[in-house]
């Protein structure tokens, strides 16, 4: 007897029951037939007579057929810009407390927040893990008004040192503070900021 097979998949599995249903095969056999191929964790016995009965009844399809249920409601557009609007806000804000506000159910503020929003935690703040196209078009938008105040203020005056040396010094520049990978947020008091 040969090694069970290790790597296998339902559809192959179900193939394999259709072919043999085919060839006129009892279900009790074709089970048998199963467990020495691929070993008894592949399909169980009801499951193999399940799909033996609707193969005989002629189906054709060896996909899972699409379950009847509630859809997901939460997950819509409106919910999605109602937590945008609210992580901007309060970036400390924890899930819970937004599925509270809003009444969605904490599961689906989760994949609103991680998924649909790309937002990840860092230090008890919700931040973007990617730029988005809005968040582009934001700094392209400051580095643009930045660039024209620099224009119109003026690039340089002359500053006289000690000694008499002159340096040149930017006006607008030298009010200018810049940093990198650096977001400044208002401090809040209260439980939210401590995690």
């Amino acid at each position: 007897m040969a090694s069970p097979i290790s790597v296998w998949s339902k559809l192959e599995i179900r193939a394999v029951v259709r072919f043999l249903i085919a060839k006129g095969t009892k279900c009790s056999v074709i089970y048998g037939e199963i467990v020495e191929s691929y070993g008894g964790h592949a399909m169980s016995m009801t499951q193999v007579y399940q799909w033996c009965s609707w193969f005989k009844d002629g189906r054709t399809s060896l996909q899972d057929e699409p379950r009847s249920g509630r859809p997901n409601t939460a997950n819509n557009d409106w919910n999605t810009a109602r937590v945008d609007e609210l992580i901007k806000v309060d970036r400390r804000m924890k899930l819970k407390e937004i599925s509270l506000r809003h009444n969605i159910p904490k599961t689906n503020v989760y994949e609103i927040v991680h998924d649909k929003l790309g937002y990840r935690r860092v230090s008890a703040r919700w931040v973007p893990k990617m730029l988005s196209d809005e968040h582009k078009r934001q700094r392209v938008e400051i580095s643009q008004i930045l660039l024209h105040r620099c224009q119109q203020e003026g690039d340089e005056t002359v500053d006289v040192g000690p000694g008499g040396d002159h340096r040149a010094r930017s006006k607008f520049l030298q009010h200018l503070i810049i940093g990198d990978k650096t977001w400044s947020f208002p401090e809040h008091s209260g439980k939210n900021a401590i995690q």
